[in-house]
């Protein structure tokens, strides 16, 4: 059961700078680009702001620009546009992969990169509509001061299940943050918190620009599973980057979605290196992941499904990347 919307002053700025200034003046305002997830929400009553910034007309934000120096893409750009770039699919094909995977063709052509970034965590006691939330008397990520997957800790679990963030973080994105202070870029890694209530680096009247990416170098694949083939969202997914070395071996990264209340960049022991595929390198790796993460009763899956799943994604991907 849906909710009918709230009432909320819209503001259309054209501008990076007039979008700050207009948080600046409406503190407690949201930001929108394509409101795939943002308008369910407030449908559920899960969002009531007084006002909504809507950043489709901000030009700056849907620029990509290619250089020497490796690829910048708007926070604006659609996820559509994204998984049809030639210079996106040859130089870091887990981007791609991970675009073209999430939900349906209808919400790609809106959704956009910012958005996917910033997603909200989501939980099965949270992305309930009001009466049903209300009723189990809220939870610790809205209203309530208890989180009832984990009923004894002080923590949120909701977590995050964002597709973009871990197929940029294996390839060594950085994102571009505009704010009252000027702009700032941080390694996306460093952009979330283990805190479903309170995930994403983002001080107040601050936005994400872009994402930048290095110049192309490993090759890389995404995959995640989830309950239906499409729409959707990972229930666990996993981006794999494979370097080959001059002396025949590989070093992996890996980063994971879906797990965790943030992204997860799993350390990998440093001489985790392949010199060719065999069993033993496999079963490491395979425990590595497993290790890392740690899946909670946030959706309807078992915990444990979702950790041996990651974990044999991680394996697959690897093992045909080499």
């Amino acid at each position: 059961m849906t909710e009918a919307m709230p009432q909320f002053q819209l503001i259309e700025p054209s501008t990076v700078d007039e979008a700050v200034a207009a948080l600046q003046d409406a503190p407690g305002a949201v930001l929108c680009a394509g409101g795939t997830d943002l308008v369910v929400q407030l449908r559920q009553g899960l969002s009531d702001p007084g006002t909504l910034v809507n950043l489709s007309g901000v030009a700056a934000l849907s620029t990509v620009e290619e250089t020497n120096k490796g690829l910048r893409v708007g926070a604006g750009v659609t996820l559509a546009e994204i998984a049809g770039m030639e210079a996106v699919a040859n130089g870091y094909p887990a981007v791609a992969k991970a675009a073209q995977s999430v939900a349906g063709p209808s919400h790609r052509e809106v959704a956009t990169l910012g958005g996917n970034l910033c997603l909200d965590t989501r939980c099965v006691y949270f992305n309930q509509s009001h009466w049903w939330r209300k009723s189990n008397s809220f939870c610790l990520k809205n209203r309530g001061d208890i989180c009832h997957v984990a009923p004894k800790g002080n923590r949120c679990r909701a977590a995050f299940s964002g597709d973009m963030a871990p197929a940029l973080m294996v390839h060594g994105a950085e994102i571009e943050i505009a704010g009252a202070n000027g702009v700032r870029r941080i390694a996306l890694a460093d952009f979330y918190h283990e805190d479903g209530a309170e995930h994403i680096n983002l001080e107040p009247c601050e936005i994400v620009v872009a994402a930048h990416l290095p110049p192309p170098g490993p090759t890389s694949d995404y995959e995640k599973i989830r309950v239906r083939g499409s729409i959707d969202f990972p229930l666990a997914g996993v981006a794999v980057a494979c370097n080959k070395l001059d002396d025949g071996t590989a070093q992996f990264t890996v980063a994971v979605t879906g797990t965790n209340s943030k992204p997860l960049l799993v350390e990998l022991p440093g001489d985790l290196n392949a010199e060719e595929p065999n069993d033993a390198f496999f079963a490491t790796l395979e425990k590595q992941v497993q290790k890392a993460v740690s899946p909670q009763r946030t959706t309807t899956i078992a915990p444990h499904y979702r950790r041996l799943s990651v974990s044999a994604l991680t394996v697959r991907l690897a093992e045909g990347l080499l």
